[in-house]
């Protein structure tokens, strides 16, 4: 069934090793999969947008870190440049 979410993760190679912790891992990831399925389509896209903005953080933090000349402005608008070349990337495809 392509496209639909499973209950437990699909490892490759998993039947070679089992860990102790396999069994909690699993019910972990039920228990995540659960929720998600349980979150409104409106909680959904919120969180999306909280992700995307933490995302650009991190992405605007590393922009800093490898031009410690550019102002805050300076990163805003190297970030942009970014999200603009994924833009035209995707339109490739």
């Amino acid at each position: 069934m392509s496209g639909t979410l499973k209950d437990t993760p699909v490892t490759p190679g998993a039947e070679e090793y089992k860990s102790p912790y396999s069994s909690l891992a699993d019910e972990i990831y039920r228990g995540k999969v659960l929720r998600a399925r349980a979150t409104s389509p409106e909680d959904k896209f919120l969180a999306g947008e909280e992700l995307f903005e933490y995302a650009c953080s991190i992405t605007l933090a590393g922009i800093q870190f490898q031009n410690p000349e550019f102002t805050e402005d300076d990163c805003r608008r190297e970030l942009n440049r970014r999200l603009k070349l994924r833009e035209r990337m995707e339109r490739r495809l």
